[in-house]
């Protein structure tokens, strides 16, 4: 194990809600390419769904947003472009090629795109973590809960599936949270107000 990977767990390990370093270990054998396609497909139906969302980043729809799942192999750099946003999944990065970084655990980070969690009340917490640009990561975190982000519809499921999938999604993430102690979700899942 080298001393990143070393620093890595150990800085999971006071988080709420990480993945034991085993599973990280696992996955950092799987290649990244199909988790990198299937993220492109999930941030295209994001935007389709949600068309304003990339116009509402304003001037910041150039910058370069690092989303880094601590306690995972991997880091989603994701560039907001107007007419060709992008999600790439790397296996590390270099301060200079991000923006802004959005950091916390998986199960955090998928919350707050689900609308279980509350951004402030996590960075006071130190659940989350916001390096750079925080103008541009409060931007992103806007637009984000302007949208609606539904898990089921997300699939391209027709509406009453999509509706039972998002039942099962939220009840399976509830679940996972609770058995990795997590922290409490703040939010209700759903249209969020734009602060």
């Amino acid at each position: 194990m080298d001393e990143a990977t070393s620093s890595r767990e150990g800085a999971v390990r006071h988080l709420r809600g990480g993945l034991p370093p085993v599973a990280a270990r696992v996955m950092s054998l799987l290649p990244r390419a199909p988790l990198e396609l299937a993220a492109a497909a999930v941030m295209h139906r994001i935007v389709v769904k949600n068309p304003g969302l990339i116009t509402r980043l304003g001037p910041h729809t150039a910058k370069r947003f690092a989303v880094d799942p601590l306690d995972c192999p991997f880091v989603f750099l994701i560039e907001p472009r107007p007419n060709n946003p992008t999600v790439r999944v790397l296996a590390s990065l270099s301060p200079g090629d991000w923006d802004a970084r959005i950091a916390g655990t998986m199960i955090v980070l998928m919350g707050l795109l689900e609308g279980i969690y509350d951004g402030d009340a996590l960075f006071f917490s130190r659940d989350l973590t916001i390096e750079g640009d925080t103008a541009a990561a409060l931007a992103l975190r806007n637009a984000i809960e302007d949208s609606d982000i539904d898990p089921g519809r997300l699939t391209g499921a027709p509406d009453r599936m999509a509706a039972f999938l998002t039942t099962g999604f939220r009840t399976l993430t509830g679940h996972i949270r609770t058995v990795l102690d997590a922290p409490e979700g703040t939010a209700s899942a759903g249209p969020r107000p734009h602060f």
